[in-house]
This record gives structure tokens, sequence and C-alpha cells, in this order.
């Protein structure tokens, strides 16, 4: 079936419905059952029933089953024509409007977010890790939506003894990072599933982003080793992530090929 981009365009018109879709382009690659998109936009079940459907209908969206549940996931290969279509049809002309900002080169240092919840464990991870990983060539910054007071015990514990330097790593808010004068991200990226439902503004530069859940370590339940545990493999799954995200060719790579591979990055598990 040819997709009509107005048709597209009439749908995403519609605040819910953009709210969905947005939640789930946030979200991509995971694939989300009704009742969690429910829960997170606010959004009546029988109401968001009619709202996927449209936006199945409307080619913007995928459904699948996974066991006796059906999950839904953004179908990112519409959005990109969308936006192709976006770009040659209504900016005809006017491309300085309209065409996204580049990927940075690699000939100076990039800046890149990490954010979470509560900015106290895997966000925090994430930062140490690309401090010591990116070899200078990255700027590493965490925040939080609704950040800890303080970072987790058990995560500065677990960062200083693989031999991470904690000094300067706390709990920041989104808004801070996001004030006039903070440095422009070229990345970023969300580790938690709360963060990436939450709708946040968008941020300055248009940098890129990608959404790297990881279970959050803290809520872990059962004996002192089983919860050290679900923090050693959050840190393992990061640290995967990040050690692939420091050694892909920048240089090579357009902003659409980057973010492939950056989505490809987010079922790494500790394989190192």
């Amino acid at each position: 079936m040819e997709i009509d981009h107005h048709d597209q365009f009439a749908i995403l018109g519609h605040p819910q419905r953009l709210a969905v879709f947005r939640m789930l382009m946030r979200r991509f690659p995971d694939a989300l059952p009704a009742g969690e998109i429910a829960s997170a936009t606010g959004i009546k079940p029988s109401t968001l029933s009619v709202y996927l459907s449209a936006l199945r209908g409307a080619g913007l969206i995928r459904q699948d089953r996974a066991g006796t549940s059906l999950r839904y996931t953004a179908d990112v290969d519409t959005a990109s024509g969308l936006v192709e279509f976006m770009f040659a049809d209504c900016c005809r002309g006017r491309p300085a409007l309209c065409n996204p900002a580049p990927v940075a080169g690699t000939d100076r240092v990039m800046n890149v977010m990490f954010l979470c919840t509560g900015n106290s464990a895997r966000s925090i991870f994430a930062e140490a890790l690309l401090r010591d990983l990116g070899q200078g060539r990255f700027n590493a910054f965490s925040a939080g939506t609704t950040p800890a007071r303080d970072v987790h015990l058990v995560a500065g514990e677990l960062l200083r003894s693989k031999g991470h330097d904690t000094t300067g790593l706390h709990p920041k808010t989104v808004d801070d990072m996001m004030a006039t004068g903070t440095p422009q991200m070229d990345f970023v990226f969300t580790v938690c599933d709360r963060a990436a439902n939450e709708d946040c503004p968008a941020w300055p530069g248009l940098p890129v982003s990608a959404h790297w859940g990881i279970p959050d370590p803290v809520t872990a339940t059962g004996t002192r080793a089983e919860r050290m545990l679900a923090f050693q493999q959050a840190y393992g799954a990061l640290k995967s992530r990040i050690s692939a995200f420091v050694a892909l060719p920048f240089e090579t790579l357009d902003r659409s090929a980057l973010q492939q591979r950056l989505d490809g990055l987010s079922h790494l598990q500790d394989t190192l």
C-alpha cells in the first residue's frame, strides 16, 4: 500500500496521537504493550486503542505479538520517509530552515549526555565510563528528570572498585543542564525507560539521540549478592555499549547511518 504523507500529517495533527508516536520514537527500538503506553501518556485504554489503530493504518507504527501480548514499535523507516518528504516538498527552496544540524565532526571534543530518572546509578555509570573510555575525545555529562540527593552508595563503591575516579559525580537536574550557557550536546542517550517515557523539551542544537534502556539496579531485591549482581550487570551492559560507541567511525557516517548504528547498540549486554 502506498503511503500518503498528507494522511500521515493529518494523523499526527492530533495532539494525543502525536504524543503516542513521539513516545514510541523516544523508546525505539523497544516494543511496548498498550498498558505501558496508556500509563505513560495518561490516555484511556479504549481511546488509546483507536489512536494505535490510526497510527498503524498510516504506517507510522508496527504491531507485533509477544506471546499473548500485543506490542507496538515506531516505524522509523516510515518516519524517515516523512522527514525526507518534508525536506523535499515542504521546505523546497528553504534548506536552511529545514536541514537538520550535521553530526559533529571528529576535529573537536564531542559532548555526550546520559539521562535517567534519579541520576544516581545508571547514568552515573555511563558518565564515568565515557570519561575513561573516550580517551579525551568526548565530554561526558549526566542528569536526571527527578534526581536523587546523592549517587547511590553501591554505585559509587562499584565505580571505585573498577578504578574510576568518582570526583565530581553527583545527581543533576535536566533543567540545569539545559540552562543558558551550558554545553551544547552532540549526543543524548536515555538509559532508563521512565526518562524516555517523559516528554522532555528538545535539546538545543538537535543532538543525535538514542534509547539504551537498562534495568534499574537500585530497585533490585533479594540477597546482598543478588543486589550487587544487578549493579554489576547494569555497569557491564553500559560498558559494552559505550565501548562500541567510542569505536564508531564517526568521520564516515552521515546522520542517518549514525542513528542506525546507535539504535543497534541498544541491546548489547556485558560481553567484555
